[in-house]
């Protein structure tokens, strides 16, 4: 349909049916069961017609369900607008791959689409239009339980995930691709600030901050093309997102040029009677529509005012009518209009959900992004040695992690199961083993298992309920159980491995002194089998971290591109009047960019070709990396850069590029980037967006805290 058969179809609509188009609906509203869906319409206030005219549905899925409710959906709509079915599809469908933190380490964006691919692939064929990822927040405190959902903490990795996500699921054209769906970027803005990593808290920064650091992931995935982007639930200068017109219309829609969707939050649209800068939802609707907010979610203020509001103010039906062609030009996009159940078919939903080239790739993702914290010596196990798997993870499939809304625990790969396919003769205990309070019985067997051995593999870390949204934490240490546990074994055997299942960094105090200790995050449908590949070495872990760990969770928030102050550590001689902790070194346990590998990678001198750039000039770095070991390995190199003297404060290092070098054993090989005076701006006190003139350092290494420098200087 073209652009003047929209503007007639919405001129052909009542009132009310151009408010419901804005309304997005539960799946439990369309259930043939009367007590799901009764209870809920009588509570908001809805009528049947509201039902079976809302623009969109969250959380349905199934294809047979999807099509049913379309087919019903367009015989009561008086003017046959097909309904657009969305869902939370954050790291997979029904194959999970990795949580977003987990992909984020694998720094590996070519994965990522991969990921986002035929995560969409699953989707759409289950009835799904729209997805609501990537999550492009920029996360700084693991205590915030969403961090499982970012890619981390630094502005530029997270930009290129969000453009991989974005193409992944979108693909050139999603119209004329039926097998992809339309992406939804999340969450408008800076909810990965949220003060004292409490979920829904209070966000304060300074306009320059959030354009600096936080803005930038979002506008990446909207230079991608994503079709929606969702508010966040918190508060931007005061003004919750929901509500904050600034944000979404002057940033948003002019600075940054989205002319997609705008959809709310879970209730996020009646929240804002809540944080009392509405006195009710009459008013709230009115915030809500002036801001920008296309599709209310799950709550009916649009429902119950719009009309009324319109009336009093006729300006804001033509606000009313550009919302409802964003919402038609989408359902247009899709396809929606020549083919309702665009891309839904049973059939093909039982062959390609969760079929083995899906879990070959969830488990490629996998392997990807495990990272290896610390060893010495111990990885990988050696064929032959006696090993026991035990703890509350070894035996667990609760490792698909938050958000994994179609997963299924039982369709995923244990640690023992995937240990088992390698070494069959691995002991492992039978008694369930709880992860906070495990029986005294399970505890028992699991100690005389590991004296029995010659290396114990310990499965320890959070079970999934522990992370994601509403899951935030002030103590992000493992539980005093675990703790005790790990305190038992290291005590009857000293070759001990940790791996850790987890949706957050956490505070290792406890377990430093593990023999080796391998971060596996919540890494999805295939977990056992890739961990079993790392651990017995038939993979070579090339991870490397997205999010700094803290040494104790008094550190935090920490991030490695923080800005200097007037008294850095190590700039004088006084022991006492810098800034410091007392009882805790500034630096993170584990830097961003952090990962070990079974090579060893040695870096040569930085050499720069010039010292001078010019404003329409280049400087070349290069550095010579050589694999010193007898395994193959893959190295993440990175480049990082610090402005020496700003008009504002600079951080200490930035991101600025990096490389993913495969090396053969025993070779070298010459590794060079390109600077140019683009990757030097930043945001002024004023806004803008330049550079100064002035000298600068260039440095190249294997992460965040090792670095070989150089200096040059921007001539403009």
């Amino acid at each position: 349909m073209k652009q003047d058969g929209l503007v007639r179809l919405l001129e052909s609509m009542t009132m009310d049916e151009k408010i419901n188009q804005l309304i997005q609906l539960a799946a439990t509203f369309y259930s043939e069961d009367s007590k799901e869906n009764t209870g809920p319409i009588r509570e908001m206030g809805l009528t049947e017609e509201n039902v079976w005219n809302a623009g969109s549905i969250l959380g349905q899925s199934g294809a047979a369900e999807s099509i049913k409710i379309q087919r019903k959906y367009m015989e009561k709509h008086r003017l046959g607008v097909p309904v657009l079915f969305m869902a939370d599809v954050i790291h997979g469908f029904r194959t999970i791959f990795p949580i977003p933190l987990a992909l984020g380490c694998s720094w590996d964006l070519e994965m990522a689409e991969k990921v986002a691919e035929i995560s969409a692939r699953e989707a759409s064929v289950s009835g799904v239009h729209v997805v609501f990822s990537p999550m492009a927040d920029l996360v700084r405190d693991p205590r915030w339980g969403r961090v499982m959902e970012a890619t981390g903490e630094d502005p530029l990795l997270n930009s290129f995930f969000a453009t991989a996500f974005v193409k992944g699921y979108q693909g050139k054209d999603p119209g004329k691709e039926p097998e992809r769906v339309a992406a939804c970027v999340k969450h408008y803005a800076g909810y990965g600030a949220v003060s004292g990593g409490r979920e829904y808290n209070t966000v304060n920064m300074s306009e320059r901050q959030l354009r600096e650091s936080y803005l930038s992931a979002y506008h990446a995935a909207i230079e991608a093309g994503v079709k929606l982007v969702m508010t966040s639930f918190n508060t931007v200068d005061g003004i919750p997102a929901t509500g904050n017109a600034w944000l979404l219309r002057r940033l948003l829609r002019e600075e940054q040029k989205f002319e997609g969707i705008i959809i709310s939050d879970w209730g996020a649209v009646e929240e804002l009677t809540v944080h009392a800068v509405a006195k009710d939802r009459k008013e709230a609707a009115l915030l809500a529509l002036k801001a920008g907010v296309d599709i209310e979610m799950m709550t009916s203020c649009y429902a119950h005012h719009l009309e009324e509001l319109a009336a009093e103010e006729p300006l804001l039906e033509t606000l009313l009518d550009q919302a409802v062609i964003r919402v038609l030009k989408l359902k247009n996009d899709l396809g929606l209009f020549e083919d309702p159940f665009r891309g839904a078919d049973p059939e093909k939903e039982e062959r390609i959900v969760l079929c083995q080239e899906h879990r070959q790739v969830a488990r490629e993702a996998a392997l990807k992004s495990i990272v290896l914290l610390k060893n010495d010596g111990i990885l990988p196990v050696k064929e032959g040695v006696q090993v026991a798997v035990i703890g509350p993870g070894a035996a667990s499939k609760d490792i698909l992690g938050a958000w994994s809304c179609q997963g299924k625990t039982q369709e995923a790969v244990s640690m023992i199961e995937g240990a088992k396919k390698i070494d069959p003769k691995i002991l492992t205990g039978s008694e369930p083993f709880d992860y906070i309070a495990p029986s005294a019985k399970a505890v028992s067997e699991a100690v005389q298992l590991a004296e029995l051995s010659e290396v114990v593999i310990l499965a320890l870390g959070e079970p999934a309920w522990m992370s994601g949204e509403a899951a935030s934490r002030s103590d992000i240490r493992l539980p005093e159980s675990q703790l005790k546990f790990f305190r038992q074994v290291r005590k009857i055997n000293k070759n001990v491995i940790v791996v850790l299942y987890n949706g957050r960094p956490l505070d290792l105090q406890g377990i430093n002194d593990a023999n080796g200790i391998v971060e596996a995050w919540f890494p999805g449908t295939e977990g056992g089998h890739a961990l079993a590949d790392v651990l017995w070495g038939k993979f070579n872990p090339c991870g490397r971290l997205c999010m700094s760990f803290p040494e104790q969770a008094g550190q935090l928030p920490i991030y490695y591109n923080a800005d200097n102050t007037g008294r850095p550590a190590g700039i004088s001689a006084e022991p006492k009047y810098i800034s410091k902790y007392l009882d805790v070194a500034n630096e993170a346990k584990y830097a961003f960019g952090f990962g070990l590998s079974y090579s060893e990678f040695h870096y040569g001198q930085l050499v720069l070709d010039k010292n001078v750039l010019t404003s329409d000039g280049r400087i070349s770095a290069t550095i010579e990396v050589e694999n010193r070991s007898k395994a193959d390995g893959l190295e993440t190199v990175q480049l990082y850069i610090r402005d020496l003297v700003g008009e504002v404060v600079r951080p200490i290092k930035e991101l600025k590029d990096f490389r993913r070098l495969a090396l053969p054993a025993g070779q070298k090989c010459k590794v060079t980037f390109t600077i140019e005076e683009s990757m030097l701006r930043y945001f002024h006190s004023d806004q803008s967006f330049t550079s100064d003139a002035g000298e600068f350092d260039v440095m190249i290494g294997p992460d965040s805290a090792n670095l070989t420098t150089q200096r040059f200087r921007l001539i403009k």
